[in-house]
């Protein structure tokens, strides 16, 4: 259990995902410019499992939510 707000490194290591700045920077690059009508967890480059993860802590308003709602602007902005 996190005793902060997790971060975005934090949220990418949880996601299974290389966390170093420019990986975070690469994989948001490549993902930019989500529908706008397209929640973060129904994106198809997520595995069941991050994508369960996501639906869960955002449903859940988890400590998380916060973090996954800047991925979601980042992922959303052009």
């Amino acid at each position: 259990m996190f005793t902060e707000q997790p971060t975005m490194k934090d949220l990418f290591t949880q996601l299974g995902l290389d966390n170093s700045d420019e990986a975070m920077e690469q994989f948001i690059t490549k993902h930019r410019g989500m529908n706008d009508s397209r929640h973060i967890e129904e994106a198809p480059f997520w595995s069941d499992s991050q994508a369960t993860f996501l639906r869960s802590a955002l449903l859940d308003d988890a400590e998380w939510a916060e973090v996954i709602d800047q991925l979601n602007a980042q992922l959303h902005h052009d």
